[in-house]
């Protein structure tokens, strides 16, 4: 298959750690942003989407690309991008080579299992290629995982991937924007994640903007 390049393109990995709303509320966002977006999704993610999200998603690229359309059919804003979804063998796709990857990648949400993966080096398909790629080419890479509590061996691998250039950005949503819903929490988390892309967006509400600060704390 051949890929048209984009002016502006990114690899999106979701896995199976808890979390589905955060992925699927961050690819609208990039597609609406005019991103081309090469979206790889593990087996274990399909399982999460499906208990999270009610979405019986295909491991078929082409027909799970279909869906997530349909899926993001009624949002507000118009997908300006361009949907790539890639099987976990696609070896000759662009996220596989250093001289085609986009150069920016985030895993959201991302295992412990890819964590580890990634912080060593693994490279057993696409996903973990892809991100091994952005790593080597000094790249951008962001990983959200979602696991409570964090044991050493975790914790050692965040580490390790911190001073590889990677960014370790867990899916702890903040509360001083008084969240209303699910929805507000998520986007608290992908306005984070975009804040750190650079891409614009009116998600949430920034600290001193918008929110009431109180004068009367004792300390």
């Amino acid at each position: 298959m051949a890929y048209a390049k984009k002016a502006k393109a990114i690899s999106l990995a979701w896995t199976g750690a808890s979390g589905a709303p955060y992925g699927i509320k961050l690819l609208e966002c990039l597609l609406a942003a005019d991103y081309q977006v090469f979206l790889m999704i593990s087996s274990a993610a399909r399982v999460v989407l499906a208990t999270e999200h009610g979405l019986q998603l295909s491991a078929n690229p082409d027909k799970a690309k279909a869906q997530l359309l349909e899926q993001l059919h009624n949002v507000d804003e118009p997908l300006k991008g361009e949907l790539v979804v890639l099987g976990k063998d696609e070896w000759f796709s662009p996220p596989a080579s250093g001289s085609a990857a986009p150069k920016q990648m985030v895993i959201c949400p991302c295992s412990t299992g890819t964590l580890a993966a990634v912080a060593t080096g693994m490279s057993n398909h696409l996903l973990e290629r892809a991100a091994d790629v952005v790593l080597k080419e000094r790249g951008q890479l962001i990983l959200v995982p979602r696991e409570t509590p964090f044991s050493a061996i975790h914790l050692e691998h965040m580490l390790s991937l911190t001073r590889n250039g990677a960014t370790i950005m867990p899916a702890a949503p903040g509360f001083y924007h008084n969240p209303k819903s699910v929805e507000d929490l998520v986007n608290f988390m992908v306005s984070r994640i975009l804040d750190h892309l650079g891409i614009e967006h009116d998600l949430t509400s920034r600290w001193g903007y918008g929110h009431t600060q109180s004068h009367d704390i004792d300390n």
